[in-house]
């Protein structure tokens, strides 16, 4: 039987596995990535970065880098100008412009290692990099910070003296660490600790992790004598690069185009601007096109990872499973400025719960490390660690499966998230259900091994989006979008514009639109683009079909009302509106000059109504008692996707956080010398999972249509990687028989449990 729609219709290519459109020119090397664009006449852009982690730059002599033969342009905190502190969405997050503008380029102090002071455009790398050494920064250094609690102590040294704590009570009245406190109530959690029987509280510690992405940043950019810009990048949303950057060097909107390269891998880390004010002030003041490329090293120590932070969780429950109350209190390390995903952590914590009794407070705290960047599902794998942890250690207290006692308390349609909205139609249980009755859960385990499961939730967003649908005279379709493909979006907008318009898929080409061919669109990110540019698709897809039926009724000479489109042709929509062979659409295609000129379809939205995700996940590890180290055996993904337009790309997602929350587990962590230094910028040192490092990954697609989605779509980019670090501790804890509080669990920290479970200091 073929796979239909919610409207009970038969479906051509939604749910199929067609292959990518841009797929052939990856594995060929045709496709061009950020540092593949090169224009005639390009200079060289080099950095030159703080060696301190906290320092006040008392001068900069930039005199001795000018003579150097070959050197352009030579820029400083002189040439982009201060702006208000005014708020700016930057990819998932909220930022301060100004912070944004000393982040791409120190003003009054460098504030973390890596942090950029200055820029040189010269015409060979070794011209910039002599020129680079010339450049003399008189810094005074100060004292650093970069644990969040040490962040957090009254004493601490304080690296912004116009920095209050926003949502503060009583209200600051002293500058400190802490940017912000927020916090989320449902129902009342004495009360419910009170109808509690069993009461626990832990506390949990995770450390800074990179996004991993393969591709450094890269860009080219070219300022003409008129003022106006170029801008090739590799970016998650070249819109917001455009809004940013003109901002900051002080052009129009409208004198800035900017084209997304494809893009080695994002994740959330290239959602934000690094390189791009500097090649285009750059470029600007040499006259010349600027070609920027950041090293791997410089990707570690000036680009976001995601936050490290601290949390402390209390559940209480009754003896047969019934959670009563919830509260966990969570400090996000924000980097040297604020804006750290600590609120989307404490909305995500208890999600995939119907709780009754909820309190959770969270702070995001600055310190001496690199700003912080999204992260798939920025903040939420955090505080679900800490709270699928608890989950499964009350599970144990009072002797029940941890999957049952998660059914016993899982959301469902109806239930009042703590954050604010009553859930619709969702499938966190029947992902339980899909774990609990694989072949995988009811598997006996070996010695030294254990098993682990963890939930997770992720809200999902829309936003605004542009995409247009131009029929070429042959009946093909050229589909325009807005967002970047950074997961086979491509293939997922093709399918839909084709399932709708009733032609191959082939017969569909897709292409990526620069800033100046489409209307503004948010960047690719929050699970949102087969959401939210599966809508405007659709809707630019019914345009076209509207003005197909209006061009066969011109033919036929019948109202416009009395045509209908089925299955790529217009027919009369009855036998009294008269009896016609149907007209195929590239039979109107080829008479559009005649009937009225061009076929297009156009849609600009702000897409609303994005169904949250859940997921389940189970794990099974070997540990090595005498070596620490920890194997990953065996691995299963359930989430629910709504519709899996296209299920490998779904699978895909689920297998890719499911590896990517390994690493973070099990080995991931920036490591930081007592002088504030990062002493493992390169993929040597900092421990990403390679293949070996993982098992094959199975998945489970769970389908609960969102009912706000013409296809019943719901992200499912960020929710994968929200339940590994909870499951993978879980499974380490039973493993070794002590449980685990704090990641990532790498050889020497496992060690040090199994010793000191030996010694009888396990709790």
């Amino acid at each position: 039987m073929a796979p239909m729609d919610g409207g009970g219709h038969d479906l051509k290519w939604v749910g199929k596995r067609p292959v990518r459109p841009d797929g052939v020119d990856k594995v060929t090397g045709r496709a061009r990535f950020g540092a593949d664009y090169n224009m005639a006449g390009q200079l060289v852009g080099r950095v030159l970065r703080s060696p301190h982690a906290h320092a006040v730059i008392k001068s900069i002599d930039t005199s001795a880098a000018e003579k150097v033969p070959g050197v352009k342009a030579v820029i400083t905190r002189d040439d982009i100008p201060d702006q208000p502190p005014e708020p700016v969405t930057v990819g998932e997050m909220s930022v301060n412009f100004s912070d944004l503008i000393r982040n791409v380029l120190a003003r009054e102090k460098v504030l973390y290692d890596g942090h950029a002071v200055a820029a040189v455009a010269a015409t060979s790398a070794k011209a910039a990099r002599e020129a680079l050494k010339l450049i003399k920064v008189d810094y005074q250094p100060l004292p650093h910070v970069l644990d969040v609690e040490e962040a957090m102590r009254p004493d601490a040294p304080v690296l912004h003296d116009n920095l209050f704590t926003e949502g503060a009570d009583p209200p600051a009245d002293k500058p400190s660490n802490i940017a912000k406190r927020i916090e989320f109530t449902l129902g009342d959690v004495a009360v419910g600790f009170e109808q509690a029987e069993v009461v626990l509280e832990r506390s949990y510690k995770t450390e800074p992790v990179h996004q991993g992405y393969i591709e450094p940043h890269a860009c080219v950019a070219s300022v003409t004598e008129d003022g106006q810009g170029e801008l090739w990048c590799s970016t998650q949303g070249h819109f917001v690069v455009r809004a940013i950057c003109a901002r900051m060097i002080g052009m129009d909107i409208s004198a800035l185009r900017v084209t997304a390269s494809e893009i080695g891998g994002g994740f959330g880390g290239k959602t934000v601007v690094y390189l791009e004010p500097l090649a285009l002030a750059l470029s600007k003041k040499a006259g010349h096109p600027v070609k920027m490329v950041m090293t791997r090293s410089e990707v570690f120590r000036a680009t976001g990872p995601t936050s490290g932070a601290t949390i402390r969780v209390k559940i209480g429950a009754t003896k047969d499973g019934r959670i009563t109350a919830g509260e966990a209190e969570m400090a996000y390390l924000a980097g040297a400025f604020p804006g750290s995903p600590v609120n989307p952590g404490c909305m995500c914590a208890f999600a995939p719960y119907d709780l009754e009794n909820v309190w959770v407070v969270g702070y995001d705290v600055v310190s001496n490390r690199p700003k912080v960047a999204a992260y798939r599902a920025p903040g939420a794998p955090i505080s679900e660690y800490a709270v699928e942890s608890l989950i499964d250690e009350v599970a144990d207290e009072i002797g029940m499966d941890p999957i049952d006692f998660r059914l016993k308390n899982a959301a469902k349609q109806g239930t009042h998230a703590a954050y604010g909205p009553k859930f619709g139609p969702i499938g966190m249980i029947d992902t339980l259900k899909a774990i609990k009755e694989s072949e995988h859960y009811n598997t006996p385990l070996g010695p030294n091994q254990g098993r682990g499961v963890g939930s997770g939730f992720w809200f999902n967003i829309g936003g605004e989006t542009c995409v247009s649908l131009n029929i070429s005279e042959d009946g093909t379709a050229t589909l325009m979008a807005g967002t970047p493909d950074i997961g086979g979006s491509r293939a997922t907008l093709s399918q839909m514009a084709a399932e709708e318009l009733g032609i191959d898929y082939d017969k569909v080409r897709p292409i990526i639109g620069d800033t100046s061919s489409l209307g503004y669109t948010f960047l690719t990110g929050g699970s949102r683009v087969t959401f939210s540019s599966g809508m405007a698709t659709v809707q630019a897809a019914q345009e076209v079909i509207k003005e197909l039926c209006a061009r066969a009724a011109k033919i036929w000479d019948i109202p416009a009302e009395a045509v209908t489109w089925e299955d790529g042709e217009a027919r009369p929509a009855g036998d009294n509106a008269g009896k016609f062979d149907p007209l195929s659409l590239e039979e109107l295609a080829a008479s559009a000059g005649k009937t009225g000129g061009p076929i297009t379809g156009y849609a600009s939205i702000n897409a609303q109504g994005a169904g949250p995700g859940f997921g389940t996940h189970l794990v099974d590890v070997e540990v090595d008692k005498e070596t620490g180290r920890v194997t990953v055996l065996r691995y299963t993904v359930a989430q629910d996707a709504g519709k899996a337009i296209h299920p490998s790309y779904v699978e895909g997602q689920y297998q890719g956080g499911a590896v990517q929350g390994i690493g973070w587990a099990l080995n991931e962590e920036y490591i930081y010398g007592d002088d504030g230094l990062m002493q493992n910028p390169g993929f040597l040192d900092y421990r990403m999972p390679v293949a070996s490092d993982v098992p094959m990954v199975d998945t489970v697609i769970v389908e609960v249509p969102n009912p706000n989605h013409p296809y019943g779509v719901r992200g499912v980019g960020e929710t994968p990687i929200v339940p590994p670090l909870g499951a993978i501790a879980n499974a380490v804890s039973h493993a070794v028989g002590v449980r685990m509080h704090e990641l990532p669990m790498s050889p020497p920290k496992v060690l040090e449990a199994v010793g000191g479970a030996a010694n009888g200091a396990g709790d």
